[in-house]
């Protein structure tokens, strides 16, 4: 088990959520892939080791963990959600319209617009995690030319 996984076990715990198998084996799924993972994905996993495991405990749990920001939830545009560990530093995805390239880009570069969305209407933005759709570098030049 990682101290990343182990972590977020205690994290649940702390939140005065129970540590159900459920909870466990899904977590440690997406815990041991290597970026965005699909529900879909998260129940082939799931159900390799426990063959037996109700689908709509999966989503349930999925759900949970988006809900106390253990996970994140973002949809590149493919009509899924894809789940990845809610992990420090927060971090956000350019993703280009045209190639479908993604970016990753740091999250302090939306510590302007934070700061104005509460000093302008006193909201409070989640600003911890989604994706931005628009032209890279290289397909907005070929697009002028």
């Amino acid at each position: 088990m990682s101290h990343h996984h182990t972590a977020l076990l205690a994290n649940l715990r702390d939140q005065g959520r129970r540590l159900t198998p459920q909870r466990e084996i899904v977590l440690s799924v997406i815990c041991a892939s290597a970026g965005h993972i699909s529900a879909e994905e998260i129940l082939t996993r799931v159900r390799a080791r426990y063959p037996y495991l109700n689908k709509s405990a999966v989503y349930r749990t999925l759900d949970l963990l988006a809900q106390l920001n253990l996970v994140n939830v973002t949809d590149f545009g493919e009509g899924r959600a894809l789940y990845e560990m809610h992990r420090d530093p927060h971090h956000h995805h350019l993703i280009c319209r045209k190639c479908r390239k993604i970016t990753n880009t740091d999250a302090s570069i939306f510590e302007s617009i934070e700061k104005l969305l509460r000093a302008e209407y006193g909201f409070h933005a989640d600003l911890d995690h989604f994706a931005i759709w628009g032209l890279c570098r290289k397909c907005a030049r070929n697009r002028k030319t």
